[in-house]
C-alpha cells in the first residue's frame, strides 16, 4: 500500500512532512462506515488503496450511488462541507479493504491558503467529480430505467454472470429493488439475460 497520497505528494518539502505529521492513517474494512448524513466533517479523507462508495438515501428509503473513491481519490462531498463548514448529507461505506489518510480540518484550510499547486488539484478533483454528478442527475432525470440497465449490464455483465443483488442494482441506479426486479424478469423472458440468485449474466446477441 502507497504511504502517500498524490496531493500530498505535490507538496513542498516541509509542507509535506507537516502534512504527514498531522494526518491520521486509517484502515477500513467492507461494511465499515466511513460517514453518515449529519455527521460533521473532520477533516479530509484521502484514500491510499481500496474502496468506498459513497452513497444518498430518499425519504422513500430508496438510494443512489454518487460516486466511488479508490486509489488516490479525494473525497468530493468532504471538500465541499470543508470549504462551506456543513454537515455531510450522504453516506460512505467501504466496499473493500481500504487505506486512507485523514487529513485534519485546519491543516486543510493552511494548505489550501499556502500551496497553489494543492488547492488547484483540490479543486479540479471537485470539478471532474462535479461534472460526473451532472451527468449522474442528467441520466437520473432524463434517461429512461430500461436503458440505464441495459447499459449497466452491457458494462458489468457481458460474458459472466456479475455478482449482484436486485437491490444493490436499484441503488446503483437510483430506483426502487421492484422495478429493477421486474425488468430482469422482462428481460430474461426476452432472452437477454440469465438470472440466478445473487447473479445477473447479459447475454449478447
Amino acid at each position: 500500500m502507497a504511504d502517500e497520497h498524490a496531493l500530498i505528494q505535490c507538496l513542498p518539502a516541509h509542507l509535506r512532512e507537516e502534512a504527514m505529521a498531522s494526518a491520521q492513517r486509517v484502515r477500513l474494512n467492507p461494511g465499515d462506515m466511513v460517514f453518515r448524513a449529519g455527521d460533521g466533517c473532520r477533516g479530509l479523507p484521502m484514500v491510499l488503496s481500496g474502496s468506498v462508495r459513497v452513497q444518498m438515501l430518499g425519504a422513500s428509503g430508496h438510494g443512489i450511488v454518487l460516486y466511488r473513491m479508490g486509489a488516490d481519490d479525494l473525497c468530493t462531498l468532504s471538500i465541499g462541507c470543508l470549504m462551506a463548514g456543513r454537515g455531510y448529507r450522504a453516506e460512505a461505506h467501504v466496499e473493500e479493504p481500504t487505506e486512507a489518510l485523514l487529513l485534519p480540518s485546519v491543516v486543510f484550510d493552511q494548505l489550501m491558503a499556502q500551496s497553489g499547486e494543492f488547492r488547484q488539484r483540490v479543486m479540479a478533483s471537485y470539478g471532474r467529480r462535479l461534472d460526473d454528478l451532472m451527468l449522474l442527475v442528467e441520466e437520473v432525470a432524463f434517461g429512461r430505467m430500461d436503458q440505464r440497465l441495459t447499459g449497466w449490464l452491457r458494462a458489468h455483465a457481458v460474458g459472466r454472470p456479475a455478482a449482484v443483488t436486485h437491490q444493490a442494482l436499484a441503488v446503483e441506479l437510483g430506483t426502487a429493488r421492484e422495478v429493477i426486479s421486474r425488468l430482469l424478469k422482462e428481460m430474461e423472458r426476452q432472452g437477454q439475460v440469465r438470472l440466478a440468485r445473487g447473479k445477473v449474466e447479459y447475454l449478447e446477441r
